[in-house]
């Protein structure tokens, strides 16, 4: 701490040394770095100026509505929206997905009325976020397969939707899917969706600032935005690839008609009249005003370099793997994404452990209905391919000579006995203690240093098992920690 460092700060910095680093594109999932520290510079000082606002009453604060609408107009150019187009930032694109689901099934009050319950078709590498949105708001979720290029099934949606036509409020498809890194029939799927007159989302949270600037590079993308017939809403997280900070996205509906259920009013009460454009009620100004402040400072040449960047370090990538034995590249990737798979001589979780020894994440994604467990890799401008091929090449060799993860046979037996619905903390103890994760010294979590056995055997567990056990995992890490509320910190006299 220096001398004049205020000792909550220091504290700060302390807590923050045990985090995976934000900036210089090692950490493969999660956040998106532009490697440009004017960037970073401008959105902290812009968050900081605004972090007290609030977007709730914009006659309150009318500099946030100014930036919000020049944001969403900035977003509707790049997205070919038309001129009736309307748009609504959110806290993420979970957010944006949630308020995309809730404005279908509330555009159809008739079904509720008659006691039917709205269905969405979606294909099964859909983000898990629609299946959020189908939890919350008691949307029937139908889900169809991918071809084996991991795209949508574009005659299984057709017949999904013809099923129940009626009943049937929202189709929705990817700009590109996050787990393989493609971009869905977006056309084909529109043109079913409108036949039937339903509306059609496009979640290009993690595409949508990339794909623009791809296809003005020359780059084949194939067609997805508003120059789309029947795309009636796109979501595009600007947290990612707009490199503005957490938490932003935009939602995008053709026209206001559309956007219009989306809103929520409520004036029978005593108290203010509440109304709401998105599900937060209170919604700070910081994170919009870094926002703005980003895209004003990279501009849309700047932009259209990062994007060369990024997409240039993708190929280096995939021609990398072609000559890495060990992994196999899942699907050719449409955007940023790399998905690979490992080719039987070692196994990804291993990978994954050894890359973190070098200082990389690479994220793992469980097996999925017969297909094999995949490393997730979200390349940013920042990030240093040919470092990064040199670190895989090193956790590959490694992961090889090592074999496999070998899991306990009786391990493996008690898992998968295991019922998801009585899962109890007896089961959950059993089990952190298999791998390593039993209590510390002061009766938290000890975490492994490899998680390559713990994602081994969640890898044998059902999906509503695997949802169980990391469900009551969060649980044990949520705890309170007494003691250190206002008044007993630095400073306090104690």
């Amino acid at each position: 701490m220096s001398e004049h460092q205020h000792p909550v700060l220091a504290r700060l910095e302390e807590l923050q040394r045990g985090d995976l680093p934000t900036h210089g594109g090692r950490t493969l999932a999660y956040v998106y770095d532009a490697g440009l520290p004017e960037v970073d510079r401008v959105a902290r000082a812009a968050v900081a100026a605004y972090a007290a606002t609030n977007g709730l009453d914009p006659t309150a604060f009318p500099s946030v509505l100014v930036m919000e609408n020049e944001v969403v107009g900035a977003t509707c150019d790049l997205l070919d929206a038309p001129a009736s187009a309307v748009g609504t930032v959110t806290s993420g694109g979970t957010e944006s997905v949630l308020l995309a689901v809730q404005a279908a099934r509330d555009a159809r009050p008739d079904l509720a009325a008659a006691g039917l319950r709205p269905r969405m078709v979606v294909p099964s590498t859909i983000h898990a976020a629609f299946h959020k949105a189908a939890h919350y708001f008691g949307v029937e979720t139908v889900v169809v397969p991918v071809g084996p290029d991991f795209r949508a099934d574009v005659a299984a949606t057709r017949a999904a939707v013809a099923a129940d036509a009626d009943r049937t409020v929202l189709v929705a498809v990817s700009a590109p899917s996050y787990a393989h890194g493609v971009v869905d029939p977006v056309a084909e799927v529109a043109a079913i969706a409108a036949e039937h007159g339903v509306r059609c989302h496009v979640d290009a949270c993690i595409g949508g600032w990339v794909l623009p600037y791809a296809a003005r590079l020359g780059r084949a993308v194939p067609p997805w935005t508003f120059a789309v017939p029947g795309v009636t809403s796109i979501s595009v997280d600007l947290h990612k690839y707009a490199y503005a900070p957490k938490g932003t996205s935009v939602l995008l509906h053709r026209d206001a008609g559309l956007r219009r259920p989306q809103f929520f009013a409520e004036a029978d009460w005593p108290g203010y009249t509440m109304l709401n454009t998105t599900m937060q009620s209170t919604k700070s100004g910081g994170p919009l005003a870094g926002a703005w402040a980003v895209l004003r400072t990279i501009g849309d040449a700047g932009y259209l370099e990062l994007t060369r960047t990024v997409l240039d370090g993708v190929d280096r990538l995939v021609a990398g793997l072609a000559d890495l034995p060990g992994l196999d590249l899942v699907a050719a990737p449409d955007s940023t994404l790399v998905a690979v798979a490992a080719d039987g001589s070692c196994d990804v979780f291993t990978v994954a452990d050894e890359l973190a020894v070098d200082g990389w994440l690479a994220q793992p994604q469980l097996s999925y209905a017969g297909q094999p467990p995949t490393l997730h890799l979200s390349l940013s401008a920042a990030t240093d391919v040919a470092g990064l091929l040199v670190a895989l090449r090193r956790a590959v060799e490694a992961a090889r000579a090592a074999g496999p993860v070998a899991l306990d046979a009786d391990v493996v037996g008690f898992v998968q006995a295991l019922d998801p619905a009585t899962l109890d903390d007896a089961a959950l103890d059993g089990l952190l203690a298999a791998v390593g994760m039993g209590a510390d010294a002061d009766g938290g979590l000890a975490l492994p240093e490899r998680m390559g056995e713990v994602n081994a055997l969640l890898d044998v567990a059902s999906p509503a098992l695997r949802e169980a056990l990391l469900s009551a995992f969060l649980d044990r890490l949520s705890r309170p920690v007494r003691g250190g509320g206002p008044g007993s910190g630095p400073g306090s006299g104690r």
